[in-house]
């Protein structure tokens, strides 16, 4: 196992490659602490990359939907952009609509962050978030941690500390396709360990409303293709134009959470996580975006491990802030593998 400095782009950017002793290779970007390309086996023995994006690292700096970005301070979407911590209002940058979605204008995504090579197949990507960056106080001192495991696994591990009281929730939004042709993900079957969602309003935001999902189009408990309910006479599908909900997912600790395969290509990926929900979503918004392929309408997934969004403003859910210099720590491993 190793890792390997690539290049540094005519914009600056770093390309890492991690490698393993089976030749599952990740490269990893300091743009976004981004993952570039992901090459896994298929059934036919034939390494293909099941990650979208784009073929040079400075393709990542045009306008794409974070593609295979940490997303920070606060992953998903914050109502009215604004929240109350010890008693003092902030307003944060407006991004979507009236809200403010995955860290703002210029979140975690769009910074350049500081790598270390660590041992075997394992880089560290550094950064700190001003106090006051997108509105958020405090100085957070950030990192992610990508390990390419003998076991075909990715894992990435998080931490963070603040010299403020804050809000923090950290994700990684990967766009896959375990085909790697980005043609579409509906006939992927997915399983997702979740008995219930958060139910959003027309702005795709919740408000602390639990949405049992069992026996509806939203659930996932049981295996079944994406596209079997995607076209389902419910308002929330309608309003999203597909998947992009949050899964309470069930068990605490460290556990598998969510697996997805294709029948096509055999490619199969767990999910595991230390945190309490997910959000799957199946690229409603893909609109001919050209990169290493040109990627449409539902023509990848993603299945980002997470806090509860809009936590900071809901008190029946799992609260997101970070107490002065108390650590921030959570864990996501996505495992391939082949089925024949």
């Amino acid at each position: 196992m190793k890792t390997t400095y690539v290049s540094k782009s005519p914009k600056g950017i770093e390309l890492y490659e991690l490698e393993n002793d089976n030749g599952v290779k990740a490269q990893i970007i300091t743009y976004g602490a981004r993952i570039a390309k992901l090459f896994v086996p298929n059934k036919n023995g034939e390494m293909i990359d099941v990650v979208a994006g784009f073929d040079t690292p400075d393709g990542f700096l045009g306008e794409n939907p974070y593609f295979n970005a940490v997303i920070g301070r606060v992953g998903n979407r914050i109502g009215g952009a604004t929240f109350t911590l010890c008693g003092k209002k902030y307003d944060l940058f407006k991004n979507d609509g009236n809200n403010h979605l995955h860290g703002g204008k210029c979140g975690f995504d769009s910074r350049i962050w500081n790598a270390t090579i660590l041992d075997g197949a394992s880089l560290k990507l550094e950064r700190v978030s001003q106090d006051g960056e997108e509105g958020y106080p405090g100085n957070l001192k950030v990192s992610v941690t990508y390990t390419l495991t003998n076991e075909n696994s990715l894992v990435l591990e998080y931490e963070a500390t603040c010299d403020k009281d804050t809000i923090c929730s950290l994700t990684n939004h990967a766009y896959f396709n375990l085909d790697g042709d980005f043609e579409s993900v509906l006939e992927h079957e997915v399983i997702i360990d979740a008995n219930y969602l958060t139910a959003v309003d027309d702005e795709l935001i919740p408000h602390g409303e639990l949405k049992d999902v069992r026996e509806t189009a939203f659930d996932f408990t049981k295996e079944k293709k994406i596209g079997k309910d995607i076209k389902a006479d419910e308002h929330m599908l309608k309003i999203a134009r597909g998947y992009d909900f949050n899964y309470v997912l069930n068990g605490k600790g460290f556990r598998k959470v969510a697996s997805a395969r294709s029948e096509k290509s055999g490619v199969k990926m767990d999910v595991f996580t230390d945190r309490a929900c997910m959000q799957f979503y199946t690229g409603n918004f893909l609109e001919g975006i050209v990169g290493k392929k040109v990627y449409d309408y539902q023509s990848a997934f993603c299945m980002e491990t997470q806090g509860y969004p809009n936590a900071c403003n809901v008190p029946s859910f799992e609260s997101m802030t970070l107490e002065k210099d108390k650590k921030y720590q959570a864990k996501t491993e996505y495992k391939f593998s082949v089925e024949k």
